[in-house]
């Protein structure tokens, strides 16, 4: 079993945080010190007077104990540098592509609601769904989250750049709390904060979740209606997501173009799809994207830009698109990137992972899966072996030379 890989990821890049985590000061794994138990008193103060009951901060913070792990996650966020059609094999995995098929399968109902409610296509949801939580893997929540409002709590009271936005946060968990949504036990996520099938940060519950099952509460745990209803109301309501667009396509581009068109004059142009088919919508407009020289080229309608709404990266955005894509039964990129190697499959991860778990670099789990533990003991065991660059990428070189015996 691995780590969902956008998971912390996200969080940081929501929160403002990345180069600033590496300046939090080393702290022990130990009982918190006076100097929390006064910060915790002036929470108090702080959290009564926006409307947390007495009873709520009681039962939550009384005997609560700061997550000083959290501080050494900050400063140890695995750094992995990857091409682009690395993270977007990584994360375009066979696994991801066929168990979003059978998420589909056993959710076709949801989806459809979904679509009709929101507009916002299957494909996009179930990809977010898959890069942030597996699924809704409850192996995910068993073995990688954590209680998050010791985590909260420590970063509120701790965290040098940033103590205003995780007391905020804070304060958002203790809310849900008072409102019957959800437990303290029940409420874990990653070292952020960030909770449930699409990862959401307490602010996110608050502000953009509703009780899309209509059982009375809104909860992005157990069934997944609430969380994937809701991500759907935040790609409309924050993304401005088009309703009955698809987010672009994968086009063959004569020549150095830019800008924003419609499909119709870009392919007056002589931009046309790469598959060859015609677009669906000619006059909805997109932009042209070529992010690697040589590589596959896109138009970028405005639900591509949705998805960025989601997580800020342009890699990402693609990832997810292309994962959508995929699992609803379309073909990887028609050109390749640059240097690339096609992804191994599903059989091919799983035997690396074996490999490596047997020559001593833990992968954590031999399921097919790639996160930070595969991706470490990738990384681990091209620096022993001499493979260069040691970036953490598993691919066939990779699985080549640990067929070879190293």
């Amino acid at each position: 079993m691995t780590q969902p890989d956008s998971i912390t990821r996200r969080t940081l890049l929501g929160s403002g945080l990345g180069a600033a985590a590496l300046l939090v000061p080393a702290l022990p794994a130990s009982a918190a010190p006076a100097e929390f138990e006064a910060w915790r008193d002036g929470f108090r103060s702080r959290a009564l007077a926006k409307g947390i009951s007495q009873a709520t901060w009681t039962r939550v913070m009384a005997r609560l104990e700061p997550d000083m792990t959290v501080f050494k996650e900050m400063r140890n966020q695995p750094e992995f540098k990857e091409q682009l059609w690395q993270y977007i094999n990584r994360r375009v995995s066979d696994w991801r592509v066929i168990n979003g098929k059978a998420a589909l399968a056993k959710n076709e109902a949801l989806f459809g609601r979904i679509e009709k409610d929101f507009g916002v296509e299957r494909g996009t949801l179930l990809a977010l769904w898959g890069v942030e939580s597996a699924f809704g893997d409850p192996l995910v929540q068993q073995n990688h989250m954590r209680p998050v409002f010791p985590a909260l709590a420590a970063l509120a009271w701790n965290e040098p750049r940033r103590k205003a936005y995780w007391e905020t946060e804070l304060t958002n968990a203790l809310r849900i709390v008072d409102r019957g949504w959800s437990t303290p036990d029940e409420m874990r996520g990653s070292w952020a904060g960030a909770m449930g099938h699409t990862q959401w940060m307490p602010e996110v519950w608050l502000n953009v979740g509703f009780d899309y099952d209509g059982d009375g509460k809104i909860n992005p745990f157990g069934r997944p209606d609430d969380a994937l209803g809701s991500t759907a109301r935040y790609l409309v309501n924050r993304g401005k997501y088009h309703r009955g667009e698809h987010w672009g396509y994968e086009v063959r581009a004569p020549g150095n173009m830019s800008g924003s068109r419609t499909y119709a004059t870009w392919q007056a142009a002589g931009v046309t799809r790469a598959d060859g088919q015609p677009f669906p919508q000619p006059n909805a407009s997109a932009q042209l994207w070529i992010p690697v020289a040589g590589g596959p080229a896109f138009l970028l309608g405005p639900n591509f830009y949705s998805v960025k709404s989601y997580n800020p990266a342009m890699s990402y955005a693609l990832a997810i698109c292309h994962l959508g894509d995929r699992i609803l039964g379309g073909p990887p990129f028609l050109q390749p990137f640059p240097g690339s190697e096609r992804a191994l499959t599903l059989a091919e991860v799983q035997e690396m992972q074996k490999r490596l778990t047997a020559a001593g670099f833990d992968t954590g789990g031999t399921d097919g899966r790639v996160g930070n533990d595969t991706m470490k003991a990738i990384r681990d065991f091209q620096a022993k072996a001499g493979l260069t660059p040691a970036d953490g990428y598993g691919g066939l070189k990779v699985l080549a030379k640990l067929r070879q015996g190293g």
